[in-house]
């Protein structure tokens, strides 16, 4: 069964999206300390961004860091042609591997010993979905996917998401946005999970277009271009309402976890993942996802534990960093009520 199961979910196109995968989270892992390194040269020598300065925009390399993040942006569009979401949204834990090896090896970030551990959780769930990922629907138009998307179950998940984004933006963020975590990153994930959807069936027509099969000429390929513009803006600026108020180590892996949860909901949804898939192999694909979070929450949680502390501690100050950002380079907010007295 598990030869069976290899064959089935390593096909050509699954083998291109994970290569596709895993190139998108080597640059966006490298993406962020070459970032952080080109900040911290020009908060050397200017005004930094934590105080409002813009220095770095004339840092070469910071503009390295941020080539190299659309490179692998681009990478990670890509994947979505060849693989299911299912297979390709998990491997985005392993950038946050790559980030904070480099980190460790690069800006003397100390890596852990749990913050070892968690990595090699990521490793082993990422490997778990890898060999029992579903194979990529074959499909040979982008109408087959706009088929797919007007469907009854996915057009109730899209009314549903879309009833929540607007309830959460103006009934809850005016009144709790400031002290709820949950309420910008519900926003992020529940657009998040219609932008990949989206991202993905444009990413076919794309590949379809330059195999030969023009899907610029259809309708449907340019309204999927509009729903990607739309929600990748949306997503942008509520995820970084969320980073400039909250914790990075706090937001990063809730976003990661809800947005993930959703996208493969949303996925199973629209291209039916799991029909193709006997009830062990979804199992064990949970198993490997939930292996995955359980990983990523412990990278997150002890990137900061003081050496032979059990303890974890609570980031009073304003900046998480020796240079005042976070792996995104976003200055982080001043917990007032909890800084102690002098």
């Amino acid at each position: 069964m598990a030869t069976h199961s290899w064959r089935e979910g390593m096909s050509s196109d699954n083998i291109k999206g994970l290569v596709l995968a895993l190139s998108s989270s080597v640059f966006i892992g490298a993406s962020f300390i070459v970032k952080k390194k080109g900040l911290k040269k020009a908060g050397a020598s200017g005004v930094r961004a934590g105080s409002g300065g813009y220095s770095y925009l004339y840092e070469p390399l910071w503009w390295v860091g941020m080539i190299t993040m659309i490179v692998g942006e681009v990478a990670n569009f890509a994947a979505y042609a060849f693989a299911p979401a299912i297979l390709v949204t998990p491997l985005g834990a392993l950038s946050i591997i790559i980030s904070a090896v480099l980190a460790h090896i690069i800006l003397r970030e100390k890596l852990h010993i749990f913050g070892i551990l968690g990595c090699a959780l990521c490793v082993v769930g990422s490997t778990t979905i890898v060999l029992h990922a579903p194979q990529e629907r074959q499909i040979e138009s982008v109408t087959e996917v706009w088929d797919l998307a007007t469907e009854p179950a996915f057009l109730f998940y899209a009314a549903l998401v879309i009833t929540a984004v607007f309830v959460l933006i103006f009934h809850f963020i005016p009144d709790y946005g400031q002290t709820h975590i949950m309420v910008y990153i519900g926003v992020c994930s529940l657009v998040g999970s219609l932008s990949v959807m989206s991202v993905k069936a444009l990413g076919i027509a794309l590949k379809l277009t330059l195999s030969g099969m023009n899907q610029l000429i259809y309708p449907q390929t340019w309204a999927f271009t509009l729903v990607v513009i739309t929600c990748v803006l949306t997503q942008m600026n509520y995820l970084n309402k969320a980073l400039d108020t909250f914790n990075t180590a706090v937001v990063s892996p809730i976003y990661y976890v809800m947005f993930t949860s959703l996208t493969i909901l949303a996925s199973v949804i629209m291209f039916k993942d799991w029909d193709r898939q006997s009830p062990t192999q979804i199992v064990t694909e949970m198993c490997g996802f939930v292996t995955i979070l359980s990983g990523t929450f412990l990278l997150h949680k002890t990137k900061d534990m003081a050496e032979g502390s059990m303890t974890l501690p609570i980031r009073l100050s304003k900046h998480s960093e020796e240079d005042g950002f976070g792996p995104e380079g976003i200055p982080l907010r001043r917990q007032e009520s909890l800084r102690p007295q002098d």
